[in-house]
């Protein structure tokens, strides 16, 4: 008879971490995810302690299956500091382990969907190439938010992860997505570490044309979220003065 193998579950997490004004979990997720996810024994994660914390709250609203000192919780696997490599394609095969004798596997990242702008797309390569079946589970992710909140062009659109820190590798960088964007009509969307906010929304209103329309979405779920909308020609004329210290998208479309 042969052995059931276990499912390799995509769970999204909340968007509101490290926010000072943390949103109940049900205003965030599906019950039906909170359930689920409350019955997995079995995670690998970006981050243990985050994912502790996830837990919790979950517990909060459907009881754990089982108590989270008794959960197993791997951490994903990191290239080492200054390596060039990658993470060897084992190393990821080996968190594999509970669901081939039959485990469901609960997959979690800091912030919305795992393996959308967050670690884990290397384990669902895995988990298909040793034939397991990956579910996604239906949460929300920041970068369909904020494009959807946008009014950019929603058919076409690329995220391009972060820009460089160094003023003119950034600078250069702006003008490459903008004329990207210009030649095909597609949405760029990019993001950064809140405390660089500030910085790379005054380069992107420096550097884009003025007739480039510029969104920013900051906070997203939490009840100070904002987005604005605008040409870059209206962003100069009145600058933002929100704080941007929130998780924030950075989307524009020349």
């Amino acid at each position: 008879m042969t052995q059931r193998t276990g499912t390799l579950l995509l769970v999204p997490n909340t968007l509101d971490l490290g926010s000072a004004t943390p949103q109940p979990i049900q205003s965030q997720l599906p019950h039906a995810v909170i359930e689920r996810a409350a019955a997995l024994g079995h995670w690998v994660v970006e981050d243990v302690r985050s994912a502790r914390a996830f837990l919790k709250r979950v517990g909060a609203v459907v009881p754990l299956a089982q108590m989270l000192q008794a959960t197993n919780i791997e951490e994903m696997p990191r290239a080492r500091k200054g390596s060039t490599g990658s993470v060897p394609a084992a190393a990821w095969s080996a968190l594999l382990g509970p669901a081939r004798a039959g485990h469901d596997i609960g997959v979690l990242s800091e912030a919305g969907l795992p393996g959308v702008a967050d670690p884990g797309a290397a384990l669902v390569q895995a988990a298909h190439e040793a034939g397991l079946v990956v579910e996604p589970l239906a949460g929300a992710s920041s970068l369909l938010l904020a494009l959807a909140a946008s009014g950019l062009n929603g058919q076409s659109f690329a995220f391009v992860g972060y820009v460089p820190q160094d003023p003119a590798a950034r600078a250069a960088r702006i003008a490459e997505l903008e004329a990207l964007s210009r030649r095909s009509r597609q949405t760029q969307l990019m993001i950064e570490t809140p405390y660089r906010n500030a910085a790379l929304l005054q380069a992107l209103v420096q550097t884009l044309a003025p007739t480039t329309r510029l969104a920013v979405s900051c906070g997203l779920t939490l009840p100070s979220a904002w987005t604005r909308s605008e040409t870059v020609a209206a962003w100069r004329s009145r600058p933002e003065a929100r704080p941007l210290d929130e998780p924030a998208v950075f989307s524009l479309l020349a």
